[in-house]
């Protein structure tokens, strides 16, 4: 895979560190696995909803974290007794998952059942960056209060339809 340098777009843009940073993340996959695994959801125009599966964990074994844009979601099993598999299928293993948010969305809540926590998501744009439609409203105005138009000289001939007339007199020092 390609990597690209973005250090003469960081000289002419403002504002976009956190799109470079996701875009560079991107690039690095690292060594992030897909544990545990998860649904992400579009519940409306403005709901989503994470699902992750958490066999074998127990709700106070899970912290869920947002902060500046991220969600993160980790479990750790408590240290009980040990216990000898013949074969384990499901995994205990601690996790740490991150979700990177977009401006606005926030976390609306979270629960957990039958293995399955669900975390939903709500985007709230503040009234002030919401778009506004604005109508138009006439006010009639009393003559008095109304500016006259400016007077025009005599010399000059307007009609109502051009088609009328021949072309408008137009006095010398006005070409």
């Amino acid at each position: 895979m390609r990597t690209y340098d973005f250090t003469p777009l960081w000289r002419s843009t403002i504002g976009f560190d956190r799109f470079f940073d996701l875009v560079d993340a991107a690039q690095h996959p690292g060594s992030e696995d897909n544990y545990p695994p998860c649904n992400v959801e579009r519940l409306g125009e403005d709901r989503y909803q994470i699902s992750m599966a958490l066999a074998g964990f127990a709700p106070d074994e899970i912290a869920i974290t947002a902060e500046q844009n991220v969600l993160t979601v980790e479990g750790r099993k408590a240290e009980k007794q040990q216990r000898e598999f013949l074969y384990q299928g499901i995994s205990s293993r601690p996790f740490k998952r991150q979700f990177n948010l977009a401006d606005y969305v926030q976390v609306r809540g979270a629960a957990f059942d039958n293995g399955l926590l669900q975390i939903e998501l709500v985007r709230e744009i503040p009234e002030a960056m919401k778009p506004r439609r604005s109508t138009a409203r006439l006010f009639r105005t009393s003559s008095k209060s109304r500016p006259r138009p400016p007077e025009r000289p005599s010399s000059v001939n307007i009609r109502a339809s051009a088609a009328d007339t021949p072309a408008a007199e137009v006095p010398a020092s006005w070409s």
